[in-house]
C-alpha cells in the first residue's frame, strides 16, 4: 500500500462504508462515520494522558505513581471509572436539580462540539467552515456558562465564589487567547482552519512554512499556550481550586460521575485548544521536514498533540502555584499589551521586504517592550535562588 494510500485510509473506509447506504441516508450516516471516531478517540485519549501525567508527575516529584491496577498501573483509569460510576451522586437539598444536572453536560458538550472543525489529517475534519476559528471560540465560550451553571445551582457560597473566580480567570485570559489567533487570520487571510493548514503545507528546501518559524508566530504561539494553560484551569494557574478557602471550587458539590464529567471537560478543553494551537502556528497535519511527508498526515497530528500534553504535563510538575492577583495581573499588565504589540508586529513583518532586516526589526519590535514590561514588574522585589533537596 503506497504512503498515500495509508494516509487517506480513513476516509477510503468511510466513502467504502458510504457506498453500501441508501443515498437519502448517506448525510446523516457519513455524518454519524466522522463523528463517532472523534467521540471514542480523544476519551480514550483522555485515560491515557491521566496515567501518564500522574506517572510523570510521580516522576517529577519524587514519589510513585499508580503502580497497583494491572501491569505497571496502566489499568488505572478503569479502576478510576469504576469508582466515578458506583459512587453515590450526592444533590445538596437547596440546589437547583435541573441547572446542577446540566451543567457538567454542558461543559462535556461545549468541549466536544469544538473538535467539529479540528483539520486531524488531510481531508480529515467534520465540518470546514468558512469561520471555523470564530466557531471554535463561540462554541469555547460556552465552557464559562456551565462553570457558572455548577456554582450557581450548587447554593453554596463556596461553589459560587469559586465559579466567580474561574469565569473572572476564564474571561481574562480569553482576550489575549483570541488575538494571540488574529496573527495568523491576518497572515492567512481566511478564519478556516484547514485553509490555515493548508497554507503552512509548503517547504523552502526542506523547511516548513509554519507560522511559528516567525518573530510574530513564535510570540503569537508563546501567548497562545500560556493563556491555553489558564483557560484549561492548568498549574500554575489552577486557582478555581482552593485548598484553603474554597476548597473544590464551583464543582465542590458535585460527586461520582458527575464529578468524573468536570474532569473529562477539562482534559478534552486541554486537547482542543493543544489542537488548535497545532493547527494556527505548528502547520497542523504536515511534516516537520519535506523529506518526511510520507509518514500520514493523521500520526503528525496526534504526534504533536502528545508533545504539547507533555509538555502540560511538565509546567504542571515544575511551576508553583500563583497567587489570584499575579494571575489576574500577568493577563491584563503583560498578556494584553503584548498580544496587541504582536498583531501591529505582524503588519510590519507584511510591509517589509524579505530578508534579515525583517527578521532583525520585528524580533527587537517585541523584545525590547517585553525586556521593560518584565523589568517593570521585577522593580521593588527581591528574587533568591531556592534549592529544594528531596529524601532518597
Amino acid at each position: 500500500m503506497s504512503p498515500a494510500a495509508v494516509d487517506q485510509i480513513f476516509v477510503t473506509t468511510k466513502h467504502w462504508l458510504l457506498s453500501y447506504v441508501p443515498g437519502a441516508w448517506q448525510p446523516l450516516t457519513s455524518a454519524v462515520l466522522s463523528v463517532v471516531p472523534v467521540l471514542l478517540v480523544f476519551p480514550l485519549l483522555f485515560a491515557i494522558t491521566t496515567v501518564l501525567e500522574r506517572k510523570g508527575l510521580g516522576r517529577i516529584q519524587n514519589r510513585y505513581g499508580p503502580n497497583r491496577v494491572g501491569p505497571f498501573g496502566f489499568l488505572q483509569p478503569m479502576a478510576d471509572g469504576i469508582k466515578s460510576l458506583t459512587k453515590e451522586d450526592v444533590v445538596p437539598h437547596e440546589a437547583d436539580k435541573i441547572v446542577h444536572f446540566l451543567a457538567p453536560i454542558v461543559l462535556v458538550l461545549a468541549a466536544f462540539i469544538a473538535y467539529a472543525v479540528m483539520p486531524i489529517g488531510r481531508n480529515m475534519v467534520i465540518a470546514n467552515l468558512d469561520s471555523g476559528l470564530l466557531f471554535f471560540f463561540a462554541v469555547g465560550s460556552m465552557v464559562e456558562l456551565a462553570v457558572f451553571m455548577a456554582g450557581w445551582s450548587s447554593h453554596s457560597k463556596y461553589s459560587l465564589l469559586g465559579a466567580m473566580r474561574a469565569v473572572a480567570q476564564m474571561i481574562s485570559y480569553e482576550v489575549p487567547l483570541v488575538l494571540a489567533s488574529v496573527v495568523v487570520i491576518m497572515a492567512a487571510g481566511s478564519l478556516s482552519t484547514v485553509s490555515i493548514v493548508q497554507m503552512q503545507a509548503g517547504y523552502t528546501w526542506i523547511w516548513p512554512h509554519w507560522y511559528v518559524f516567525t518573530p510574530w508566530g513564535f510570540a503569537g504561539f508563546v501567548l497562545f499556550m500560556i493563556a491555553a494553560t489558564a483557560e484549561a484551569n492548568r498549574s500554575p494557574f489552577d486557582l478555581p481550586e482552593g485548598e484553603s478557602e474554597i476548597i473544590a471550587g464551583y464543582y465542590i458539590e458535585y460527586s461520582g460521575f458527575k464529578f468524573a464529567l468536570f474532569f473529562l471537560g477539562e482534559y478534552l478543553g486541554m486537547f482542543a485548544t493543544s489542537g488548535l494551537a497545532i493547527t494556527l502556528f505548528l502547520g497542523g497535519w504536515s511534516a516537520p521536514l519535506s523529506f518526511l511527508g510520507f509518514i500520514p498526515s493523521w500520526i503528525w497530528f496526534f504526534g504533536k498533540l502528545l508533545v504539547l500534553i507533555a509538555f502540560f504535563i511538565w509546567i504542571r510538575g515544575t511551576f508553583p502555584r500563583l497567587r489570584m492577583d499575579q494571575l489576574m495581573g500577568l493577563a491584563w499588565k503583560l498578556m494584553l499589551p503584548m498580544t496587541l504589540l504582536n498583531l501591529l508586529d505582524a503588519g510590519i513583518w507584511h510591509f517589509l521586504p524579505a530578508g534579515i532586516v525583517r527578521w532583525l526589526i520585528c524580533s527587537l519590535f517585541l523584545l525590547i517592550p517585553f525586556a521593560l514590561f518584565t523589568r517593570g514588574a521585577q522593580q521593588g522585589q527581591v528574587l533568591q535562588v531556592r534549592t529544594y533537596r528531596f529524601s532518597e
